[in-house]
């Protein structure tokens, strides 16, 4: 291919003793001339390039029946209203709607409603305790830039709103519904310049009263890229205020008496450790934590007496499992009236339920009616009852909700199955493991159709590894139209991920973040050696730190792979500090400001390690422009240095897209992108040839 011309610079900087070559730092600005120039024509590549794949009408046909397959969620209880969103076949975005006590429905918030253009997505809502009030949070065009509005459940009133500055809030509500605690940054102009994104605090407000005059909780003194969480107890008597720095894997709890003087006490503070804190309709403050057990326990204290507050004076409810990680937990009445817990835990990617007696005397039961899938949460009425509503996909289920009863607690019924648009594909889930260069065992879930031929086919190897995230089964339709289409689809659970516990999270971070690429390239050699793949055949995906994955792997083993799939990545490892949320991620990789943590960085830095001559495999890197938490400029520098420095006929090209970010999206826009993305990796691995 005839590439864009890119000005190469002559620019090394010496940082802590090291020579760090930045020959594109100009693409670093949309706004440069030259950048604006080279983009255009990337464009006009791409676009042409895409354009003459055969197999892109044929996805994005396919795509578009699979995608628009519905979704529903798991509700939440409140006052006997259920509040949940529902996506049926045809329809851009979820709508959240309510069910009343009587059964009958309405929609509350319709994002195409609001915006008919589809740029709008829903961010996050929370109904107040007696079911009367909804809060809610909307942003547009991608930049997840959330305003917060609270509307009555009965008319559809709107009573507040919009309070901008409210990205990634969390919402409290005291009982009455006419006040609640949220998290809001602080203004432009009381912040420097630069750092608009951070300095969040944590206020009460009063619904319809202006913003600006809301009362400051905490927060004040806190370092700049601190996220809180906030969460009050459905008698309104207790407060609990959380806090950690960017996504690092520790948190700071304190608990207020509502009641009593209202000051926050120190829970956790200063710990290594993770703990979640709430007080529950017993009155008891209910402790689900990672601290001193890496695979998690649930256990409770009294929130009147700080005494029991050390981890010590807990009282187990849930132990931690040995080879099971607790992900998820709801409170449900036992058919004899003492207070059960219905526990979510992950054995290998793949969920499991059972119960417990929530005074410690230990499990009751095992829910063995739950496929082989994953839970993506449970919830039950917080004023009681002995139902919990469980939401789970697999490979070929979309996300739907189940009933389980504690009167029969082994089984789980159906309450809400998402429509499927046409018929899916019938699909076998394979599961085994590599050996990665250490020894370690890496699992993978290898996904092909039923009845296809054992012989080596086009297979796409998908990671992420980083940030505590697990990879878990999951409907996804860009997997079933290449399965559909004759191919596998392989998920490999890295380090880095959730697992298995925290143990495997911190053994693919900071310094070990080797481990997480050394990793993909075992799963990628296994799936050649068991006849699954050959190295002709093998594409590998990823996006956002799942981009850096993949990008690592391209510049590292261009060799492991034909073809690469790099979505919304880090690649500038020196200086993704700089832009977007990077400086929210430095306790998951590192800082280049100190000497030692740039030596790690510059070791995997997929921008640094492209050598010049190399035959590179084919690469699509695909951006959205208004991205505010990876910069689009990762992508543009990478793609410039590999058209450079390959020697391969293999193309390099850059998709890019406005008016999306690099969350929610309207579903003809995830078409767009999913067919594109097929099509090229089966023009490459031999697909339908």
């Amino acid at each position: 291919m005839r590439y864009p011309h890119a000005e190469r610079l002559d620019l090394v900087e010496q940082l802590h003793g090291h020579a760090v070559a930045d020959p594109y730092r100009w693409l670093e600005d949309p706004a440069d001339p030259r950048t604006a120039s080279w983009t255009a024509a990337q464009d006009e590549l791409t676009a042409g390039a895409l354009a003459a794949l055969p197999l892109r009408d044929r996805f994005a046909a396919r795509l578009a029946e699979l995608v628009h397959a519905g979704a529903v969620g798991v509700p939440v209880w409140r006052a006997g209203r259920a509040f949940s969103t529902r996506r049926d076949p045809g329809q851009e975005h979820a709508v959240l709607r309510v069910r009343e006590p009587d059964g009958s429905e309405r929609v509350l918030v319709d994002p195409m409603a609001v915006d008919p253009t589809g740029t709008t997505t829903l961010d996050a809502w929370s109904p107040s305790w007696e079911g009367d009030r909804l809060a809610y949070q909307l942003s547009t065009g991608g930049d997840e830039e959330s305003r917060l509005y609270v509307l009555d459940v009965a008319t559809g009133e709107q009573l507040d709103g919009p309070i901008d500055r409210c990205r990634y809030s969390p919402v409290a509500w005291l009982p009455g519904g006419e006040e609640l605690f949220y998290v809001r940054r602080l203004a432009p102009g009381l912040v420097p310049a630069g750092e608009e994104q951070f300095h969040r605090r944590v206020w009460r407000h009063r619904v319809g009263a202006d913003a600006d005059g809301d009362a400051l909780v905490h927060g004040e003194g806190s370092d700049p890229s601190t996220y809180f969480g906030a969460r009050t107890s459905h008698d309104g008597r207790w407060l609990v205020v959380s806090a950690s720095v960017g996504t690092a894997p520790r948190d700071d709890v304190w608990l207020a008496d509502l009641a009593g003087d209202g000051s926050l006490r120190e829970l956790q503070v200063g710990v290594d450790a993770q703990t979640a804190a709430w007080v529950a309709r017993d009155g008891r403050l209910w402790l689900m934590s990672d601290r001193g057990t890496p695979r998690w326990r649930l256990a409770v204290a009294d929130p009147a007496d700080p005494a029991t507050w050390a981890p010590g004076s807990w009282r187990d409810v849930v132990p931690q499992q040995e080879g099971g990680v607790l992900t998820d937990v709801a409170l449900v009445d036992g058919p004899d009236g003492g207070l059960q817990v219905l526990a979510v835990h992950s054995v290998d990617a793949t969920d499991r339920l059972s119960v417990w007696a929530a005074d410690g005397s230990g499990r009751r039961a095992e829910v063995s009616g739950l496929r082989a899938g994953s839970v993506s949460g449970v919830s039950a009425p917080p004023e009681g009852g002995g139902t919990a509503w469980v939401g789970f996909t697999d490979h070929s289920t979309p996300p739907s909700v189940l009933r389980w009863d504690a009167t029969d607690p082994a089984r789980l019924g159906t309450w809400e199955q998402a429509p499927v648009a046409g018929e899916v594909p019938t699909v076998e889930v394979v599961e085994t493991h590599a050996t990665s260069a250490d020894g370690t065992p890496v699992h993978l879930f290898v996904v092909s159709r039923a009845g296809a031929p054992d012989t080596p086919r086009p297979t796409v190897l998908y990671g992420y590894g980083g940030f505590d995230v697990a990879l878990t089964p999951g409907y996804s339709a860009q997997a079933l139209a290449w399965v559909e289409a004759g191919g596998v689809w392989a998920v490999a659970n890295l380090r880095g991920g959730s697992e298995h516990g925290e143990e495997w999270h911190r053994a693919g971070m900071r310094e070990r973040k080797q481990n997480v690429f050394d990793d993909f390239a075992a799963a990628g050699e296994h799936l050649v050696a068991e006849g699954w793949t050959t190295p002709a055949q093998l594409a590998v995906m990823g996006g956002s730190n799942g981009g850096l994955l993949v990008g690592a792997t391209l510049t590292q083993r261009p060799d492991l792979a034909a073809a690469v799939v790099c979505s919304a990545p880090l690649l500038d490892m020196v200086r993704y500090e700089r832009f977007g949320l990077g400086r929210t991620w430095n306790d998951e990789y590192g800082t280049a400001e100190d000497p030692t943590e740039l030596g790690w960085l510059l070791g995997y830095s997929p921008y640094h390690r492209v050598v010049e001559g190399t035959a590179y495999p084919a690469v699509l890197f695909t951006t959205f422009e208004s991205d505010t938490r990876v910069d689009p400029l990762h992508a543009r520098k990478l793609a410039a240095a590999l058209q450079h420095a390959t020697s391969s006929d293999a193309p390099v090209l850059l998709r890019r897209e406005t008016s999306v970010g690099h969350g929610a999206r309207a579903v003809s826009r995830t078409v767009g992108l999913a067919a594109d993305q097929l099509a090229f990796l089966a023009a490459h691995t031999g697909l339908g040839g």
